[in-house]
């Protein structure tokens, strides 16, 4: 029985010791490589903090495969990495740092120290290419440590917002990381001949499914940098070049490529797989790589980052209507879906409800938050016989006809508008239907009881979008405010920033 992630790294080491496991724009590691250099930092980690374990790390991540390297230097230490965005403002990795009072950190570059500086860092430091060049490691010491680990302690740390404003350190187990692991590559059919193109910031948990497959399958992870999604003709010339099978990527990437016509002028020759997560999927931005692609299989994945990154999936086997979303579908292995409505009942057909979760992926709660980690990891309301926890995961879904999962909308979405309850994600499938419509996104203004619409499109034109969804949405549902833009804003996630549309909106209301 498999107890920790490294074992996944060993096995493919044993295997395949000298084929590339991590590549980027500059370097490349094979397996043997990554796990002698692993070893060197935990080994300088476990010196320093005297053996200790089960405490934070913090890792400065770029798209850069360093660290890749740095999060399995922590976990050779006993402890478990937190990954810090290179390009996040020094108050926010204060507030990460307050909550965590990590005991070491890695930094890659003279920039990250220049923030461990801003924050008045306390912990032991450690400069990447010093270690992994000077320290030899002590794998006697590594292997002690081992010992005293279980496959319930804590591997990796990432955080999310807070509605205090205070960061939320979702804290994973060996356990969710493993099961990840065995479900991807077990369910997709993954093996040491697949390439990963890896899109997904190594600060989000989307990349954990990169680094998952890469470690128990032996599959090659290439890390595509920005430029490539900046300067997209360059994009379909690098999955080329790399022989990649396999890209796991956030909603918006496949939206933002669709968009941009380079599959007319270039195909992925590779290309057996694409999995999107983040947001919902629109049909109509799915069926243009649908249409280009047709032998490739195309797999719609849902989660928070609270049970391991995945709960549900739904491989696309059927043709939809430009107007509608692709499913959630069902659960993942070992990982039960409880829907629930109100009164904490499992909903009927076409009932929404509450999106909760069960498992051995559901995380071990927030990191030094016991109060916010009450909120939502509770007791199964189906029963009170034996502590059964569950994760209310805050999204709305119902099942349809066929028995799929499909979402609704974030419970806080949900509006009152002139007397009425509505989903705000019903009007952004109504206008992302619009034939030249790239995306869309809603706020409200509550004050004012406005609906306030924002969108773009692939010829740059504005619309009549009111006599375009007239026949899809009710009257009530009409945005009374609908803006036209040339680009729509994301967050570091990927996803469409809505604190950013709400701000622009505030300044220009005001």
């Amino acid at each position: 029985m498999v107890t920790n992630i490294l074992e996944y790294l060993e096995h493919s080491v044993a295997s395949w010791p000298e084929k590339t496991a991590i590549a980027d724009d500059k370097n490349v590691l094979t397996f043997a490589r990554w796990k002698d250099y692993a070893e060197c930092l935990g080994t300088a980690i476990a010196n320093a903090s005297n053996r200790v374990v089960r405490k934070p790390v913090l890792v400065f991540v770029d798209r850069k495969i360093e660290c890749l390297v740095g999060f399995m230097g922590v976990v050779e230490s006993g402890n478990f990495y937190v990954p810090i965005d290179c390009k996040m403002p020094f108050e926010r990795v204060k507030l990460i740092s307050d909550v965590l009072s990590p005991i070491a950190a890695i930094t890659v570059t003279d920039a990250d120290e220049t923030i461990l500086d801003q924050i008045g860092f306390a912990g032991a430091r450690f400069k990447y290419a010093e270690v992994v060049a000077t320290t030899p490691s002590n794998v006697k010491m590594l292997a002690a440590i081992r010992q005293q680990m279980i496959d319930l302690d804590p591997v990796y740390s990432i955080f999310t917002s807070g509605s205090t404003g205070v960061p939320k350190g979702v804290i994973i187990s060996h356990r969710g990381m493993i099961d990840l692991a065995d479900w991807l590559v077990e369910t997709f059919g993954f093996d040491e001949t697949d390439a990963l193109g890896n899109q997904t910031p190594f600060y989000f948990d989307g990349s954990v499914k990169d680094i998952c497959i890469c470690l128990k399958a032996g599959a090659t992870l290439n890390v595509i940098g920005k430029k490539y999604f900046t300067f997209t003709k360059l994009l379909i010339p690098f999955l080329n070049d790399r022989h990649v099978t396999t890209i796991l990527w956030a909603t918006s990437a496949i939206v933002l490529v669709g968009n941009s016509n380079i599959l007319d002028v270039a195909r992925p020759r590779y290309l057996k797989r694409v999995t999107f997560a983040g947001e919902a999927m629109p049909a109509k931005q799915l069926k243009v790589w649908m249409s280009k692609l047709p032998d490739v299989r195309f797999i719609n994945l849902y989660g928070p980052t609270e049970i391991t990154v995945d709960c549900t999936y739904y491989e696309v086997n059927r043709d939809f209507d430009d107007d509608e979303y692709i499913p959630i579908g069902n659960d993942c292995r070992n990982k039960q879906i409880l829907v629930l409505n109100d009164e904490n009942k499992l909903v009927e057909v076409g009932e929404p409800g509450e999106l909760c979760v069960r498992g051995s992926g559901v995380a071990l709660g927030y990191y030094n938050n016991k109060a916010k980690t009450q909120e939502v990891f509770v007791q199964n309301p189906l029963h009170d016989l034996y502590e059964d926890r569950i994760y209310r995961t805050g999204d709305m879904v119902k099942y349809n006809e066929r028995g799929e999962i499909e979402f609704v909308s974030r419970k806080d979405f949900q509006i009152k508008h002139k007397g009425n309850r509505i989903e705000m994600g019903e009007i952004e499938v109504a206008v992302n239907s619009i034939p030249t419509v790239t995306n869309a996104a809603c706020i409200f203004d509550q004050p004012n009881d406005k609906i306030v619409l924002y969108y773009t499109t692939s010829d740059g034109r504005e619309l009549d979008i009111i006599n375009l969804v007239k026949e899809k949405i009710p009257v009530y549902m009409f945005p009374e405010v609908i803006k036209h833009l040339d680009g729509m804003p994301y967050n570091m996630n990927g996803k469409i920033d809505r604190i950013e549309l709400k701000k622009k909106y505030d300044a220009e209301k005001d």
